[in-house]
């Protein structure tokens, strides 16, 4: 009897560590997946609203969500991947008055902490470096698992001027709107 009971207790240690190995490999996001993920805005030009994102974008993420407050993420987006309006708006975004993108191809953000404020909710601080000036950011981000993916919905509005887009006639806020709200749809995988 005393066999059959370290055998099961032997058994009941087994199942318990592989449910804890699968429990806490499952709880880690780090993958991004580029086909779902996506970066947009929109922003006021001459009155009407214009909408656009960035295709392209990469980076090291960390998330588990039962330690969100832990959680990094260093992201590079790449600024030729702009797409806004017509060939001539984007051609335009592109040069020296705005994006510079010849000189500065890479827009760097990367968290200095994350604070949860509620369930499924994060406030994430970073710095976002556009033209080689960094700026302090606040991201208000929520979360929610998905099948097997963890999905980020955040937002956050960046002032051009800071970063010096749009030079010129186009440092007018009244022809192009200081204000950029900033949306992120990021989807993760283990």
């Amino acid at each position: 009897m005393y066999k059959n009971y370290l055998a099961n207790i032997k058994w009941i240690a087994a199942i318990a560590i592989i449910a804890f190995s699968c429990a806490s490999y499952a709880a880690e996001y780090s993958s991004i997946d580029a086909s779902k993920s996506k970066i947009t805005f929109t922003s006021k030009l001459m009155g009407s609203k214009l909408s656009g994102g960035f295709s392209k974008f990469s980076g090291k993420v960390s998330f588990n969500p039962e330690q969100p407050e832990k959680a990094k993420a260093n992201l590079a987006i790449d600024i030729a991947s702009f797409n806004a309006g017509g060939d001539e708006l984007q051609d335009e975004a592109k040069g020296k008055d705005w994006f510079n993108t010849k000189a500065f191809p890479t827009a760097i953000f990367v968290t200095d902490s994350v604070k949860p404020t509620g369930t499924d909710s994060l406030e994430i601080h970073g710095s976002l470096t556009i033209k080689g000036k960094v700026m302090p950011v606040v991201i208000a981000a929520k979360y929610q698992a998905q099948g097997k993916q963890m999905i980020f919905d955040a937002t956050f509005q960046l002032l051009r001027l800071d970063y010096g887009l749009g030079a010129g006639n186009w440092a007018d806020t009244s022809a192009v709107a200081n204000e950029v709200p900033v949306k992120v749809h990021l989807v993760l995988n283990p």
